[in-house]
């Protein structure tokens, strides 16, 4: 028995993907996706409406951790396994444009993982424990109070963390929008792909 030609692998690039395969993709985006949309738009808006905002911080601290680490795996997960299954040399056009949404996501999601979002927690806890001596913190709602605004402008060192936090959040917040855009994007384009449901 001969082994494969030169060219040949044994590899599945060449190959239609087995339905395990694609419920694993399924699986990996839409766990990623449902997971954005909870985490920013359900639970982030409404819990920070209703909760304290030192219990919302701390929640925020432990969880979005968890978040980010499962979101930047699901990212890698698919791009794997689009590209195992979409060799370079046989991309489309509309292909290529798919593993550089799947890149950039995982890029993003990796970035937010690793820096922002942890840059944006250990702020917060030095925030907190600065309005904690203070005897601020536990009031509810979307935006800090008077006091907050007053301690700001009082102590420089306050003012200068709460300026990192605002910046921060807002690159933590860009990257978890850019990857909820490429994530509706990859479904989008899976839909598409669909023959039948």
């Amino acid at each position: 028995m001969e082994g494969p030609g030169p060219g040949q692998g044994t590899t599945p690039t060449n190959a239609e993907p087995t339905n395990a395969v694609k419920l694993l993709h399924l699986l990996f985006l839409s766990t990623f996706w449902g997971m954005q949309i909870w985490v920013t738009f359900v639970a982030g808006l409404v819990m920070r409406s209703r909760l304290p905002r030192h219990t919302y911080g701390f929640i925020q601290r432990e969880l979005c951790p968890y978040y980010f680490h499962i979101g930047s795996t699901c990212a890698f997960l698919n791009l794997t396994l689009f590209a195992m299954y979409h060799p370079s040399e046989l991309l489309s056009e509309e292909e290529t444009t798919q593993i550089v949404v799947f890149f950039v996501c995982v890029a993003v999601s990796a970035l937010n993982a690793q820096w922002f979002g942890q840059a944006t927690s250990d702020i917060a806890a030095d925030m907190h424990r600065i309005e904690r001596g203070r005897g601020l913190g536990q009031e509810v709602g979307l935006f800090a109070g008077e006091a907050c605004r007053e301690l700001r402008a009082s102590d420089p060192s306050y003012g200068q963390l709460a300026r990192q936090l605002a910046l921060y959040r807002a690159a933590s917040a860009l990257c978890n929008l850019c990857c909820i855009a490429c994530n509706g994007f990859s479904l989008y384009y899976l839909a598409a792909h669909l023959s039948a449901l």
